[in-house]
């Protein structure tokens, strides 16, 4: 599969796979098009070539119908958690339901009391987002993204802000939710260490395609000086800290012809 914005190659010659009912590791540095893949997975934006195959269909060849129904077989826990700020608990998590389902009131509200309880969250139905902390916003996310009773549960960076409790909270959810309820799990991080305690299988993105997989040993094990890098956290190797940018001091002088870079008009 490719991809590219604005010229800017983001994926060339992507190709992994989801094995049902295991949880999946998507891995990367910063801006290698981790979220941009769950984007193309759901069929919110479109490869330039190749497929994205989904229960076995091509998500780019599906009317709005078709990728309407695919998605109400997925759930996902968004990066920022995404609570509709105007709702509070209980309607944030029954808001899927009201809006795809017309069950009757007793068993929504059954429901809803089932999904907060596996997340531990059933005495704070009552309460405003406001009112929540990062660590339970997540929960009260992850209860709405398993309401409709998902074939495939994705997470998008899962772990971030989250304090060593709620992050082995979190950890904890995704397996118990992948092991007893059979779901097809797909987690997008940067965190290698909490990744490697729950993942069956991994992939580690870099400049466009999968640069290693396997399982968080096989990682581990890999030579790849980019494998080795992002692994172990090291600051120096093949991923640079700095943006591509012109000469340092050329610009700073402003030598570099057409520089306008914090020029004042006059």
């Amino acid at each position: 599969m490719a991809y590219a914005v604005g010229g800017r190659a983001i994926f060339r010659g992507l190709d992994l796979t989801v094995q049902r009912g295991r949880i999946t590791a998507i891995m990367g540095p910063s801006g290698t098009g981790k979220t941009t893949l769950l984007r193309l997975l759901m069929g919110a934006i479109r490869p330039q070539s190749g497929s994205v195959r989904i229960f076995g269909d091509d998500v780019t060849q599906m009317s709005r119908d078709q990728l309407y129904a695919m998605r109400r077989r997925v759930g996902m826990l968004f990066q920022n958690g995404a609570l509709l700020t105007d709702l509070n608990v209980f309607e944030n998590v029954a808001f899927p339901l009201r809006e795809h389902t017309a069950l009757p009131e007793p068993v929504l509200r059954r429901l809803v009391l089932m999904k907060l309880h596996a997340v531990g969250l059933r005495g704070a139905a009552a309460l405003m987002p406001g009112s929540l902390s990062g660590g339970m916003a997540r929960r009260v996310a992850l209860a709405r993204a398993i309401v409709m009773d998902p074939e495939v549960l994705i997470y998008d960076e899962p772990f971030v802000g989250l304090d060593p409790i709620s992050m082995g909270v979190t950890l904890r959810l995704i397996q118990t939710l992948n092991s007893s309820l059979g779901i097809t799990s797909v987690v997008v991080s940067h965190d290698v260490r909490e990744l490697n305690t729950i993942a069956h299988q991994s992939y580690l993105l870099s400049e466009g395609r999968v640069v290693a997989s396997g399982s968080p040993e096989q990682l581990r094990a890999a030579a790849l000086p980019v494998v080795t890098q992002f692994m172990n956290g090291l600051a120096d190797g093949p991923v640079p800290f700095h943006y591509p940018a012109p000469d340092y001091r050329q610009q700073l002088l402003g030598d570099l012809p057409g520089e306008s870079i914090g020029a004042g008009q006059t």
